[in-house]
């Protein structure tokens, strides 16, 4: 695996994480979309 496929893999992981806390009415949708928007950062910085 490439770096980048690293950083797309975790990405997914985080992203399908945040879902599943969002759906299961742990975190509300602002502060999932906060945190999906810092991993977003993140995989832009890791992939650049």
């Amino acid at each position: 695996m490439t770096d980048t496929d690293d950083a797309v893999e975790t990405f997914l992981d985080q992203a399908d994480s945040v879902f599943e806390d969002y759906e299961n009415g742990y975190v509300d949708p602002d502060a999932a979309l906060s945190t999906l928007e810092h991993h977003v950062e993140t995989l832009r910085e890791e992939t650049d």
